[in-house]
C-alpha cells in the first residue's frame, strides 16, 4: 500500500482524523519516569498502545529523540508501532531540506533508517531538495506551506512579484505540490490550524492533496473550523484527506500513573469533535 492508501485506510477503520504527535519530554514524564530519558521508549510506546485503534496516524518528532541520544529508542518505537498498529501510517517530523546527496541521505535515514511511511521537509531549497524523496516509491513527503508559527509571515506570506498572478509564498508552494512536482502523486502541504483562512486557501489551490494540521491542542487551533477548511469528502468517502495533530495536549494530559488513560481519553475527545465537525 502506498502512503495515501495507508491513510485512507486509516481514517476509515479508526473513524479518525487524528494525529498523535510523539514529542517526548522527559522532564514531563509522569511519577517514576519523570526525567528519565532512558524511558522515552516506554512512555511513547505506552500512549502509542492506548491510542492506536483512534488515529489517522503517528508523527515522531525526531529532534525529541535525537536531543536526548535517543535515536535507538526511536528505532525500536518505529518497529513496535509497526507490530500494534500496522494499517497506521507513520509520519517522521524531521523537516529537513538539503541538496543533492545530503537529501539523499536524509532519505536514507527516514525510510530506510527508521521505516517510516512519510517525512516532513521544508520546500525552500526548491525541487531537488524534494526529489531524493520522491525516489521511494509510495512513501509520501508533507513540505512546509503554511506553518502554524507566528514568525511563518516573515516568509511565507511574502508576495511573490515575479511569478505570474504574484501569489503569496505558501499559495506558490501550494501549487508546486499540486502540480509540477507531484510526480509520482507522493505530496502533501503542512498546514497550522492556527490559521483556518490560510487552510481554506491552501485547499483551493490544492484540492487532492493530504494535508498535516499541526497546531490543535496546546497552540489554540480551532478543532472545528480546522475540519471545514481542510477536509472534503463526497457520498464515496475522503476525496482530500486531513490529519490533524495534537501532540502535548494528548501526550501530557495526566501527570500520574494513569497518563496513557488519559491520552486515549483525550484522543478520543479531539476524534468525536473533528467527526462532529465533518458531519
Amino acid at each position: 500500500m502506498t502512503f495515501l492508501d495507508m491513510l485512507r485506510a486509516a481514517e476509515r477503520q479508526n473513524g479518525s482524523m487524528v494525529c498523535v504527535g510523539l514529542d517526548p519530554e522527559p522532564a514531563r514524564f509522569p511519577g517514576a519516569l519523570r526525567g528519565d530519558a532512558s524511558r522515552i521508549f516506554d512512555f511513547c510506546a505506552a500512549i502509542v498502545e492506548a491510542t492506536a485503534d483512534l488515529v489517522i496516524a503517528f508523527k515522531p518528532q525526531i529532534a525529541y529523540f535525537a536531543a536526548h541520544r535517543a535515536e535507538d529508542q526511536l528505532e525500536r518505537l518505529m518497529a513496535h508501532m509497526r507490530q500494534v498498529a500496522p494499517g497506521v501510517p507513520v509520519i517522521l517530523d524531521a523537516k529537513r531540506g538539503d541538496i543533492g546527496s545530503t537529501a539523499a541521505q536524509y532519505a536514507v535515514e527516514a525510510f530506510e533508517r527508521y521505516g517510516a511511511d512519510a517525512v516532513t521537509l521544508s520546500p525552500f531549497m526548491g525541487f531537488d531538495s524534494v526529489e531524493p524523496y520522491l525516489k521511494y516509491q509510495g512513501k509520501g513527503a508533507f513540505l512546509l506551506c503554511r506553518t502554524s508559527n507566528p514568525g511563518g509571515d516573515d516568509l511565507q506570506s511574502q508576495r511573490l512579484s515575479s511569478v505570474q498572478g504574484e501569489p503569496l509564498l505558501y499559495e506558490h508552494v501550494a501549487r508546486l505540490a499540486q502540480g509540477p512536482w507531484n510526480l509520482n502523486g507522493q505530496l502533501g502541504l503542512v498546514v497550522g490550524a492556527t490559521y483556518p483562512a490560510e487552510i481554506e486557501r491552501v485547499r483551493a489551490i490544492a484540492p487532492t492533496l493530504p494535508l498535516l494540521i499541526p497546531g490543535v491542542g496546546a497552540q489554540g487551533g480551532d478543532a472545528a473550523a480546522t475540519v471545514k477548511a481542510g477536509w472534503r469528502g463526497d457520498a464515496l468517502g475522503t476525496v482530500a484527506p486531513i490529519i490533524v495533530n495534537s501532540s502535548r495536549a494528548i501526550l501530557y494530559a495526566s501527570a500520574g500513573e494513569d497518563f496513557a488513560q488519559a491520552a486515549r481519553r483525550e484522543a478520543l475527545k479531539t476524534r468525536e469533535l473533528l467527526q462532529a465537525a465533518r458531519a
